[in-house]
């Protein structure tokens, strides 16, 4: 959601700052403001929109600040709502929820305090104030104790320019040492360059960031050791290197994406432990949202057809409040890029606290939530910094196609997988001549069956992220049951077609929207399919095992959402109200 970043050391803030931010601008770009300690006075610098923004913020003075970049939940994207907030002595950046937030302010609003915006946030500058005597990291313990919600908060004080309090719970956030000074943010990618050892808070923990040091803290204020994360600098560090848009690098990256897939367990458990509870598994629930959602409705296939083991994929947000039936045997799937999401979390904490083996399949192996699963299962896609996912999904995929081959006994060779990838990326810059088509419609249709109807739903996903067009993928077969009174001549479909059972049924929907005037573009993996000029346009992609084919078909939808976003003047890596990590429910 949104992103925190601090630093103290013997640097200017400022810069340091900046850059940081520049870097997290993935998670909100709503508005963006960083505070400096100066003379034991507090600067504050924010504005509506991106980073680029604040770059007038470069000149402050002081070396010791935070820094924040927004993607709004209370309160519109404004100047007043950017964040720091300050209060008294105190200014805090926030990334989280503050459910009690209301509570909170009515109390300091009988004390007569005042506010300045309208954000949940800017109360717990209030609540620090309130309890300070004197204590610096005592007044933020009490304060967060009164919290209910998600945060992880950064404090200055002016009493205390060369120091930061921080503390989390349920939002991520790291710390790290250089020989220059101590520095935080939301997501290792912001610093992992920057740092020689990273430390990862867990719930409770606090920190005192100081220019010399970095003291750790539990719940209770006891002192605490901390071992360092193990990572890797080239995975966690983004870079652009040399493309215009992260989208289209992340895009490129998938053949040698699909090459790294494998079914090591990461987090230290028996590998042998899970394999037993994979294949004595009697039910398979997959919890997920978004894309990975999507990921898991292609695994649905692959383990009922293969396994014949009965999957339910659930999206995550409603798990919950389901009141789910989880049996004895059955294994939790829980899929997520950042392993930070928080419907995820809490639906993965139900599973867990019902019985359930509990596997995750996440790209982040430091993510909160690999601590509660019991078998992590690294997607190993590298960073991914564009808010739409291309590459994690393709991860997503090879690593549950593994656990569905694993359990029927069989065997695939990924790596021919990944050479037909590559052929699909060529072959999907054809779609850029589609994009004339898709400018100015008022809505556009994803249809598919089987397998291909899962690739739809993503595609449609990835057109309404970046092109901000209204789309939806349909089941082929649902569309004589009232999607067709939806169709003329303004409307694009977008068919797949991979499957050779399915191709006369798919060409059926093909014709039915044709008669009512639509134009139809068709991405299929069957020459005869291609040559029919059945369709306005087509592209035939590489073939490979029907039940895995969304690996590859997914492709050129990916590349026809980023075309399309980019005539239509959009910046695809940043699409407007979204965030890459949703870490509030």
């Amino acid at each position: 959601m949104c992103g925190i970043v601090g630093y103290t050391g013997s640097r200017r803030a400022a810069p340091v700052l900046l850059e940081l931010l520049k870097k997290l601008e993935y998670r909100g770009y709503d508005s963006a403001g960083i505070a400096v300690c100066y003379k034991e006075q507090i600067e504050i610098f924010k504005r509506k929109g991106k980073v680029e923004n604040i770059a007038l913020a470069e000149k402050m003075q002081g070396s010791t600040g935070i820094g924040h970049t927004r993607w709004a939940t209370h309160g519109a994207p404004s100047e007043k709502n950017a964040h720091p907030h300050s209060f008294g002595k105190f200014t805090i950046v926030h990334n989280g929820i503050i459910e009690n937030n209301k509570v909170l302010k009515e109390e300091c609003l009988l004390r007569g305090e005042t506010f300045l915006s309208e954000t949940d946030s800017e109360v717990i500058a209030h609540m620090i104030a309130f309890y300070d005597e004197g204590d610096f990291l005592l007044a933020v313990q009490k304060a967060v104790s009164r919290l209910e919600g998600s945060y992880a908060i950064a404090v200055l004080s002016s009493e205390y320019p060369d120091q930061i309090v921080c503390a989390r719970i349920g939002s991520p956030l790291v710390v790290g040492r250089n020989e220059n000074g101590s520095l935080l943010a939301s997501d290792l990618v912001a610093i992992s360059s920057e740092v020689d050892k990273a430390y990862l808070l867990k719930d409770g923990d606090f920190a005192v960031l100081g220019k010399n040091g970095i003291a750790f803290y539990d719940e209770k204020l006891k002192s605490i050791e901390k071992s360092p994360m193990q990572y890797d600098t080239v995975l966690s560090n983004a870079d652009k290197k040399g493309y215009m848009y992260f989208m289209k690098k992340e895009m490129e990256e998938i053949p040698s994406v699909l090459s790294n897939a494998n079914l090591e367990c990461a987090n230290g458990l028996s590998y042998k432990q899970f394999c037993k509870v994979l294949c004595q598994a009697e039910y398979i629930h997959i919890v997920a949202c978004g894309t990975a959602y999507h990921s898991g409705l292609c695994a649905k296939y692959a383990f009922e057809s293969l396994c014949r083991v009965p999957v339910e994929v659930c999206i995550a947000s409603e798990y919950r409040y389901n009141n789910p039936i989880i049996r004895p045997n059955t294994l939790v799937i829980a899929i997520s890029q950042s392993g930070e999401t928080a419907d995820t979390l809490a639906a993965s904490k139900l599973a867990k606290d019902r019985g359930a083996y509990l596997a995750a399949v996440t790209n982040v192996p430091y993510s909160s939530l690999t601590r509660i699963a019991d078998c992590v299962l690294e997607t190993k896609a590298g960073a991914e910094v564009a808010v739409a996912a291309t590459k994690s999904f393709n991860a997503q995929l090879a690593v549950l196609y593994l656990l569905a081959l694993f359990r029927a006994k069989g065997e695939a060779d990924f790596s021919e997988i990944a050479r037909l990838a590559k052929e699909t990326l060529k072959v999907s810059e054809e779609v850029r001549g589609w994009t004339h088509y898709f400018l100015n419609a008022k809505s556009v249709y994803f249809i598919g069956r089987g397998v291909d109807y899962c690739a739809a739903l993503e595609g449609s996903l990835k057109l309404k992220e970046i092109s901000y067009l209204p789309s939806e993928g349909y089941a082929a077969g649902e569309l004589k049951h009232g999607t067709l009174a939806l169709v003329d001549e303004k409307t694009p479909v977008v068919a797949i077609l991979t499957q050779h059972e399915l191709a006369e049924k798919t060409m059926n929907a093909v014709h039915e929207t044709r008669s009512r005037g639509a134009r139809v573009f068709l991405i299929t993996s069957l020459p005869e399919a291609a040559k029919s000029g059945e369709a306005t346009a087509s592209i035939l992609i590489p073939a490979c095992r029907e039940i895995f084919s969304p690996i590859l078909s997914v492709i050129p939808l990916q590349a026809l959402a980023f075309y399309t976003s980019l005539a239509r003047g959009n910046d695809p890596d940043k699409p407007r109200h979204l965030a890459k990590s949703v870490t509030v429910e």
